[in-house]
């Protein structure tokens, strides 16, 4: 085991789904947002194929696995975190089913193929490149969070290239980008079917939007019951324990 991490890099388990994820402090942990994203998200249960984009260290990839058998595809342009992710995918024995690219984002259809997939997931930078909010942010983590290399708009573009007729992209982000998230969906032929707004705990505003749409879909939008993350005790809620912690939590 000791091979299989690199400096501060740790195994932590994901307990839900009965796996491990190697994970580093310095350079990238994957957050709550990647689990909500990964049990919103609808997906083929058996034969089928699924995308990851900005798969990050491969946290939404290996909790889709315990949902679906459908091949998983995760795209991942930095080169650290793709190769935590490919070392994950090893140590869980996954190797058959997951599939690790380094690569950008945008153009990947071009690479993998052009409306081939069934579902395409994706949690994209959240911020503006030049949002100075947190400037001190290391490479990797700026990266992953601030649109330098990919904006909303061409990540909504290479799903929708992805996507088959009738295959769903499911997207989380924050609220304040609702308008722009629907009108890049519908832009690029993927109609909003199903959104959920996450909250802190009640009486706080939403800061995390859930949202999936159908590649050619008719408009029939859902807006799904809200989620808290926080009960009025400081604990998780028992919806948001069923996700990180399964039925014998």
């Amino acid at each position: 085991m000791k091979d299989l991490l690199i400096d501060d890099e740790r195994l932590d388990y994901l307990l839900a789904e009965n796996l491990r994820i190697i994970q580093s402090p310095s350079v990238f942990s994957f957050s709550l947002d990647a689990v909500l994203l990964a049990k919103f998200a609808y997906l083929p249960l058996r034969a089928g194929k699924v995308v990851d984009l900005c798969a990050g260290n491969g946290a939404i990839p290996l909790f889709l696995s315990a949902r679906t058998k459908a091949e998983i595809t995760a795209v991942e342009l930095q080169e650290k975190l793709a190769d935590m992710a490919d070392r994950s995918v090893r140590y869980n024995n996954l190797e058959q089913q997951i599939r690790i690219l380094n690569d950008d984002v945008i153009g990947i259809a071009a690479k993998i193929g052009y409306e081939l997939y069934d579902t395409v997931t994706c949690n994209p930078p959240y911020f503006p490149a030049h949002e100075a909010s947190e400037k001190n942010l290391k490479e990797h983590v700026a990266i992953a969070r601030h649109e330098i290399h990919l904006t909303l708009e061409q990540a909504i573009q290479s799903a929708s290239e992805l996507l088959k007729q009738g295959g769903k992209a499911a997207f989380v982000h924050r609220p304040g980008r609702l308008l722009d998230i629907v009108t890049a969906m519908r832009a690029n032929r993927i109609e909003p079917k199903r959104i959920q707004f996450v909250y802190p705990k009640e009486g706080k505003d939403a800061n995390t939007l859930l949202i999936e749409g159908t590649k050619d879909g008719r408009p029939d939008l859902k807006i799904l019951p809200p989620l808290y993350v926080y009960g009025p005790n400081g604990e998780y809620t028992e919806e948001v324990r069923l996700l990180l912690y399964g039925q014998n939590s």
